[in-house]
């Protein structure tokens, strides 16, 4: 038989060919059901140069909530006499037809492209789309950069562009981040627009040659502990399915870079069946903390947070402590760093005048105020201006700030952020933002973690796929006993008994004593899942009629872009 010559289409587009259009949105939120685009840029490149730009402020039809224009600097004053998005999109799609498009965390832009096509009668664009997230995570390891972010990207390919949140500049920098991927890409052989799109997605040879690991694991609810030659352990997951999810780790769909260096080091999985997906769960977050096992990111050091605390002294201050006592004072967190308790103090200064001094008072001694007398933002009660009766109501104030209602501090740093981006100090203002932010997230965390570690006992059910039920038993915020009631069983026998042999847990000092906060936290996600019934529960479970957790909300709304790694 005569050899085939294969025709060229059959070889691929060779990347130096390709017109890629780098683009970018900035929008009002995180979900294009509820949220619109305000500005967007776009470069387009061909053969490591470019060819054209595209940029545009887009009028929302709506105002810009201020969380978002402290992110992107993108004000109401900015848009008003922008066009529309129905004006733009045409240009922009004309712009972008016959390339292949490429943004950062592409899923995101492209959501909000295609509700803006549907809402406008035009059909979705099918252009080729290539994520620089999927490819960074492809052929960068962890110890070059630590995470996928395009301010992290830009920085290890020494972008001459910045990333600010601003469309046509974000654009810019990922340009370079882009070339500086393919150049990886091509030591892996990839020399076209296929290879490069079947290259971000397909296993690794260590990936295939290891599938057997997942041979002797279970379809069960449990854990499983990845170990190298020595029995060390390298890595700890939780499933609902222990087989089908070991076994995912050695298919396309595994694109970590830091767990498919894993994968190549490990030589055993080991499994522990757990009665249920909750005490999976737990069990995983104990694990972690025990072993600390080097590819696991989160959870390898409870013991590490630290806390917001209201001293109990004749003159409370605000100090960042790693220890919990019952001792009758106020506390905020946990915080992962002391950098993010302090951001925390200083929203809740900011509202409260208390005093930001180390040095114990009482009311024998006496000393000099300092310059924050002089600006308004204490009371100077070293030096005997303010009495302790005085006092003792910032103090009051503080407290119910942190437990009950974080009205004052949202009120507060939100009017200074909207004095500062007035003024256009933006960068003034998104530090103000974060702070608020740490203060109103550790807020509504404590709350709902101290409503559940007051309670002696908690016994709750939820539906298993079998027709049965799940079990558990919570003593002060710990999981204490798990397990499963057959489908018509009566229930009586069944929580006694699992009631009889739980864990008796014993309540420690401060408002987290029996479990970390993370267990704890887990706990609460499975309670408020639907279909979860309380079986029985000693004491009261409440949450503060006004506590943060409607401020978190907003936030949390805000922040939901950069969140997904924009």
């Amino acid at each position: 038989m005569d050899p085939v010559q294969g025709t060229l289409d059959e070889l691929g587009t060779p990347l130096s060919d390709v017109t890629f259009v780098v683009f970018d949105l900035e929008t009002t939120g995180g979900s294009p059901a509820d949220h619109m685009i305000t500005e967007i840029g776009a470069v387009k490149v061909r053969a490591g140069e470019v060819v054209g730009e595209f940029s545009t402020l887009v009028d929302p039809g709506g105002p810009i909530p201020p969380f978002i224009s402290v992110l992107t600097g993108i004000t109401d004053a900015m848009v008003v006499a922008a066009p529309r998005i129905e004006s733009v999109l045409p240009a922009f799609l004309e712009f972008i037809r016959g390339t292949t498009l490429v943004a950062h965390n592409a899923s995101f832009d492209t959501r909000f492209v295609k509700a803006a096509c549907a809402a406008h009668g035009y059909p979705p664009p099918a252009n080729p789309v290539v994520d620089t997230v999927d490819l960074a995570r492809r052929v960068l390891t962890r110890d070059e950069t630590p995470n996928a972010k395009l301010a992290t990207l830009a920085r290890f390919f020494r972008s001459p562009t910045d990333p600010c949140h601003r469309a046509l500049q974000d654009a810019r920098a990922t340009v370079h981040v882009l070339h500086g991927l393919i150049e990886r890409a091509g030591s892996f052989q990839v020399n076209t627009l296929e290879e490069l799109k079947s290259f971000v997605r397909a296993p690794t040879p260590e990936q295939q040659r290891k599938r057997h690991l997942a041979d002797s694991v279970p379809h069960s609810p449990g854990v499983y502990l990845f170990e190298d030659e020595r029995g060390e352990v390298l890595y700890i997951g939780k499933s609902t399915n222990l087989r089908n999810r070991v076994r995912s780790y050695f298919t396309a769909s595994e694109t970590r870079p830091r767990i498919r260096e894993m994968i190549g080091i490990a030589e055993r999985v080991r499994h522990i069946v757990c009665t249920t997906a909750l005490e999976a769960e737990v069990r995983e977050l104990r694990l972690i903390g025990g072993a600390k096992p080097r590819y696991n990111r989160r959870s390898r050091f409870p013991e590490k947070v630290v806390w917001l605390k209201l001293t109990d002294e004749p003159f409370p201050r605000l100090s960042i402590v790693r220890e919990l006592k019952d001792d009758g004072a106020a506390y905020l967190g946990p915080f992962s760093s002391s950098r993010s308790a302090d951001d925390a103090r200083i929203a809740l200064h900011e509202a409260v005048p208390l005093r930001q001094c180390t040095q114990p008072i009482s009311l024998r001694t006496q000393r000099a105020a300092c310059v924050l007398y002089e600006m308004g933002r204490c009371g100077a009660p070293c030096e005997g201006k303010e009495s302790r009766l005085d006092y003792a109501l910032h103090a009051q104030a503080a407290r119910r700030a942190m437990t009950l209602d974080a009205s004052a501090v949202f009120s507060a740093v939100s009017a200074r952020m909207e004095r500062l981006s007035v003024e256009q100090r933006y960068e003034e203002a998104s530090i103000d933002r974060d702070r608020l932010a740490a203060f109103v997230r550790a807020a509504a965390r404590m709350q709902r973690l101290t409503a559940i570690t007051r309670i002696p006992q908690l016994v709750a059910a939820s539906p298993a796929f079998d027709g049965g039920w799940d079990i558990h038993v919570v003593r002060y915020g710990r999981l204490s006993a798990a397990g499963v009631m057959p489908r018509g069983a009566h229930p009586v026998p069944y929580v006694q008994s699992l009631v009889a042999t739980a864990e008796n847990v014993i309540p420690g000092p401060g408002p987290v004593h029996a479990a970390s906060a993370e267990e704890t936290e887990c706990i609460l996600r499975w309670l408020e899942s639907p279909g979860v019934r309380l079986v029985e529960v000693e004491g009261e479970w409440s949450l503060p009629a006004h506590g943060a957790a409607r401020h978190k909300a907003r936030i949390d709304l805000a922040y939901r872009g950069l969140d997904q790694g924009r």
